[in-house]
């Protein structure tokens, strides 16, 4: 609650639980063969729903005579999923109803951070009211690298074709479906992925406040034409290393040389465990 109070008016998005993978729970740990693959995001809530019903109604709670709270619902692969967490949801604001809260309802997004969910990204954004990408779990699931794995997780390139393509195919669908969708993870704190990202139409982006500064500087000295421009050309070169060096020019054209090196890494900088 003292986080809704200290930003409101200004909206506040709550993830609900994402234990497991590189975030696990001390006192309930996922002990399959592969936790990437195992009971994640909602995954695990709908599977534990004491704990989801209890996180929803905090959350409903919370947000009673402030009305700026948001809640995302994460690793959602298919709108059946969906339907579960929303069912649950509906239970926990009615019981508080009928106990005597004045809840209502916050408006609830979906994280595209599974390949299905990309393909069913228009589907889940009308049964919702955002979306938000999780591109760091969406690029160790569409390239098939474990980002916790220093063996392969040098494959996790930002600038490879399927990940941008998917990005936008994303942008579409949510557009499509009139709702808003932003990025979160470590491409959306990179000053020449952030030019790329909001030429495809992103509508915001998440990122940590040690990237904010260098992101806003980038995007202050571009205009959206040639952000989208940037935009159309990436996703139609089919080659990563033809795309690194579109970002590298796009930066040096706005006179952000001393950014080229860290902006546009030979690999990729999503393997940030704690990110999305």
């Amino acid at each position: 609650r003292q986080a809704l109070e200290t930003m409101a008016p200004l909206p506040v998005t709550l993830r609900t639980l994402d234990a497991g993978d590189d975030k696990p729970l001390p006192y309930l740990p996922e002990t399959g063969p592969n936790p990437a693959m195992g009971l994640r995001g909602i995954r695990f809530s709908l599977d534990h729903p004491e704990i989801f019903l209890t996180q929803l109604r905090a959350a409903l709670r919370a947000d009673i005579g402030i009305g700026n709270l948001r809640l995302l619902l994460p690793m959602i692969s298919d709108v059946d999923e969906l339907e579960q967490a929303l069912g649950w949801l509906d239970q926990a604001e009615q019981r508080l109803i009928a106990e005597g809260f004045p809840v209502s309802r916050p408006p609830i997004g979906v994280m595209i951070e599974v390949p299905a969910a990309v393909y069913q990204a228009e589907a889940l954004a009308r049964l919702t009211d955002f979306l938000s990408v999780g591109s760091n779990d969406l690029a160790q699931y569409l390239l098939a690298a474990d980002r916790n794995n220093p063996r392969v997780s040098h494959h996790l390139d930002p600038a490879h074709p399927s990940l941008l393509r998917a990005l936008h195919q994303i942008v579409e669908s949510a557009h499509k479906a009139g709702k808003p969708v932003s990025v979160c993870g470590e491409i959306a704190g990179d000053p020449a992925m952030g030019l790329l990202l909001l030429g495809m139409n992103f509508d915001g982006l998440s990122m940590s406040p040690a990237a904010l500064s260098q992101v806003k500087w980038a995007v202050r000295r571009t205009t959206l034409d040639d952000m989208h421009s940037l935009a159309a050309q990436a996703l139609s070169t089919g080659r990563p290393e033809r795309i690194r060096k579109l970002l590298q020019t796009a930066l040096t054209d706005i006179g952000l040389e001393p950014l080229v090196s860290e902006s546009v890494p030979a690999k990729s900088p999503v393997t940030t465990a704690a990110s999305q």
